[in-house]
């Protein structure tokens, strides 16, 4: 009895180990794959091995466990013939698929690197823009304040000039009134410590005075120009009292730290009448020449500037800019809008690049697949080769076209 049931044992092996010979071969084979795969020489060759080989050989194991395992089938299928045809269509597939899988990834290098070479060339192409309106700006504003210089227009260099010597004149009273006025705020305070915001403080106080006398003479300018009777008179009597405090206490401290000098080289002595009278003309010529040189044409745009109203109104100027302006100022835009026609390229191409990255891949994926289901279905689910990833069906899709599952329609 125990003889007849091992050798039952021994026949029963022997037949499973025969109906296993069909897949028994591929499980070493996966191993030889995947030893294949994890031991490499260097990083490079393994990243090789994988770009190269990996798709493909995974087809390889798919097609085989597919298309093994159809052999046990076939004694229970109906239309054996077109069963088997369509397994070597499948095979013929693959072997297309893997030879599109290389050209695809030659083709997405090629494209990788024209485009490289394009977003290279824009730079290049940029920088050497750039590079000429660096060098070639010197030239072109210097013809541009030449012809804006003899233009009518704001009078910003008599304006800067103006500006310059309120500055200049401010700083000279601060130094010569300084020990004046740390003398008398020192006899205030009670201490003998002079404040460091003094001198800040005096420069911006002669500043504003400055100026305002210059305001002043603008002011009787104006109403000489209007012939205002009233109005000049007005404006007299206050200069008069500009005149008169500007000297007194400016111009007066000016000539007092000269008179040393005077008295020095012509031996004569000298009086408060002769330091007013020597610091009323001396303000009087100062006025005057600064007045006639730049003073009367940088006053209105300096006023229009404190008021906030428009320099080229104050001014009495037409606002025009220079015929080259736009074309000297906008040197960027032809390099600019050549970046954006690039981009704009690059985001229609995406498309193209996705489909050179992902088209290999799927039309690898897409044959396993289709071996699969012609081992569950007979029939494959994919028409390949894919021309682009709109061929790649949404799995609704696909359920829908094997009529899996019922239509949007159909539902109701």
């Amino acid at each position: 009895m125990n003889q007849m049931a091992s050798v039952s044992t021994d026949q029963w092996q022997e037949i499973i180990g025969i109906l296993l010979v069909p897949i028994k071969w591929i499980i070493p084979l996966q191993k030889s794959i995947l030893d294949f795969f994890l031991y490499s020489s260097s990083a490079w060759a393994a990243a090789g091995k994988f770009l190269f080989l990996f798709f493909p050989l995974l087809l390889l194991l798919g097609a085989l466990w597919s298309t093994q395992l159809s052999l046990y089938t076939i004694p229970f299928r109906s239309k054996r013939i077109n069963f088997v045809t369509t397994l070597l269509l499948a095979w013929w597939d693959a072997a297309r698929a893997v030879w599109l899988f290389w050209v695809g990834l030659f083709r997405l290098v090629i494209v990788m690197l024209g485009w490289i070479f394009s977003v290279a060339r824009l730079a290049v192409k940029f920088i050497v823009v750039s590079l000429k309106y660096i060098l070639s700006a010197p030239f072109a504003m210097t013809g541009q304040m030449t012809k804006s210089f003899f233009r009518p227009g704001v009078p910003w260099i008599a304006l800067l000039i103006l500006v310059f010597w309120c500055m200049l004149e401010s700083g000279i009273f601060t130094f010569v009134l300084f020990p004046t006025i740390s003398e008398v705020l020192m006899d205030i305070v009670g201490t003998d410590e002079v404040s460091a915001l003094t001198t800040p403080l005096l420069y911006i106080f002669l500043l504003i005075i400055i100026m305002g006398s210059f305001a002043a003479l603008q002011a009787l300018t104006d109403a000489v120009r209007t012939k205002k009777v009233k109005l000049i008179i007005q404006m007299v009597i206050i200069e008069l009292i500009v005149m008169g405090f500007e000297v007194m206490f400016l111009y007066r401290e000016l000539v007092d730290a000269i008179t040393p000098w005077v008295v020095q080289q012509t031996g004569m002595r000298v009086g408060i009448v002769f330091t007013l009278t020597v610091a009323s003309f001396g303000w009087i010529a100062i006025r005057g020449m600064t007045w006639f040189l730049f003073a009367q044409y940088g006053t209105p745009p300096l006023l229009a500037l404190i008021s906030r109203q428009p320099v080229e109104q104050a001014a009495g100027a037409q606002r025009e800019a220079p015929p080259d302006f736009k074309e000297t100022s906008r040197w960027w835009q032809e390099p600019i809008q050549d970046f954006k026609n690039e981009i704009d390229w690059l985001h229609r191409k995406f498309n193209e690049l996705l489909e050179f990255l992902t088209l290999p891949i799927l039309q690898v994926l897409a044959v396993i697949l289709n071996f699969f289901m012609i081992l569950l279905t007979a029939r494959p689910v994919f028409n390949l080769p894919f021309k682009e990833l709109k061929d790649v069906m949404d799995t609704r899709d696909i359920l829908v076209a094997k009529r899996m599952i019922p239509k949007t329609g159909d539902e109701d």
